[in-house]
């Protein structure tokens, strides 16, 4: 296939719309399903390039959710504790754990899953069956894998009456080095952004606290890979094989820092005992459930338990999980990586950091008030490293 038409550009009045190689070949993908959009195209080639680098850098099946060109979450195919898949929505999943790439996907869906609503996924390896079960069942857009079982196909074809877009890329199409894109009429050209990410990369580590454990390097990789992928200015805090909270397209690097780690926030308290016991209703949805939950970790819990609300979601009126409790909750956490697309201009990111209980920092350095970052590192016991390397993406 030469060209695809699509219905229309990023707006229904952005008209005519399609995808097409420059160079008159064949596109480097097979629609086996489905009509993507433009966004979906997007959201599809973005994604597909995340996943197939993080397998590259890491060896293991990776997966990721993406919503508006910017990842929502990438993680790599490690088992998931009993906790977790039961945060996912997925300890239900038969033979979940036997899957790594079932795994990546219950990670990438499960972190942020407010905002991975009507998600598209890309997978690394072929999309096998547990996967595909995973997927049928979720609220999304569509999928890009370098192929799929019978078994998974037939599954995801039966997903919206027939319609759901599924894409087969092929893993050995490189694009060309030199990119263009239109603006306004005028034609930027750059050469693309090829710039390997690896463990040789965190080698520069200016804090007085050097050691990196290796599931540290793994977390800090995840993070650098999906910020390059992601729309800047962005911020990505990793734990245990997994993007935990995305920051993306904030003009001030502090609200990159404090909106991810917002969300590594609500990922952590998930977990907790608290809010895993919550009485839902048995009839309300996940979706239904996923914003209750929200809700019930922010400020504004009332709206979900006071009286004459409570009684829409839960067989009984919950606890409120206080402002203190939570706290108490999240200070216990420590561990967790954070990597940034450009320096840090002041030590108050890290101080937020903190709060979220980042122990690792890896950044491109070169700020005048380098010198103020690394000491504010020093007084709470982390690690940074300087990759030298800007990651921003448009």
């Amino acid at each position: 296939m030469k060209e695809f038409e699509l219905k229309y550009g990023c707006n229904p009045n952005q008209k005519p719309a399609k995808v097409y190689m420059k160079d008159g070949g064949d596109l480097p993908f097979e629609i086996l399903c489905g009509r993507p959009g433009y966004i979906n195209f997007l959201d599809a080639l973005n994604s597909w390039q995340l996943v197939k680098e993080l397998k590259a850098a890491l060896g293991l099946p990776a997966a990721a959710s993406f919503k508006h060109v910017s990842p929502t979450c990438a993680a790599v195919g490690l088992p998931l504790p009993e906790k977790l898949a039961k945060a996912c929505f997925v300890d239900d999943i038969e033979g979940l754990n036997e899957s790594p790439l079932a795994c990546a996907y219950a990670r990438a869906r499960g972190t942020d899953r407010m905002s991975s609503f009507g998600d598209w996924i890309a997978l690394s390896d072929v999309c096998d069956e547990t996967t595909a079960k995973i997927i049928k069942r979720e609220v999304s857009d569509g999928v890009i894998a370098p192929g799929y079982t019978d078994a998974a196909l037939e599954l995801l074809k039966s997903k919206r009456k027939g319609n759901y877009n599924i894409v087969k890329i092929d893993p050995a199409y490189i694009p060309n080095p030199v990119e263009t894109k239109d603006v306004f009429g005028v034609t930027f050209q750059q050469g693309r952004n090829n710039f390997e990410i690896n463990e040789g990369l965190l080698a520069n580590i200016p804090t007085a606290k050097k050691d990196l454990p290796e599931e540290a390097k793994r977390d800090l990789i995840i993070s650098l890979i999906t910020l390059k992928y992601t729309q800047s200015n962005s911020v990505c805090y990793a734990y245990q094989g997994q993007a935990i909270g995305v920051g993306a397209g904030q003009q001030s690097r502090i609200h990159c820092t404090r909106l991810a780690g917002d969300k590594a926030d609500k990922w952590h308290l998930r977990q907790s005992d608290k809010v895993l016991n919550l009485p839902f209703l048995p009839t309300l949805g996940r979706a239904d459930r996923d914003n209750v939950i929200d809700v019930y970790l922010s400020d504004w819990d009332d709206d979900v338990l006071a009286d004459g609300k409570w009684q829409q979601y839960f067989t009984e009126k919950p606890a409120p999980f206080t402002r203190e409790e939570k706290r108490a909750y999240l200070d216990a956490i420590t561990g967790v990586s954070l990597g940034s697309d450009a320096f840090f201009p002041f030590g108050d990111n890290i101080e937020r950091a903190r709060r979220s209980g980042v122990s690792y920092v890896a950044q491109p350095g070169g700020s005048i008030r380098d010198d103020q970052v690394i000491e504010t590192c020093d007084r709470f016991g982390m690690v940074m490293a300087f990759t030298g390397m800007r990651l921003f993406h448009h």
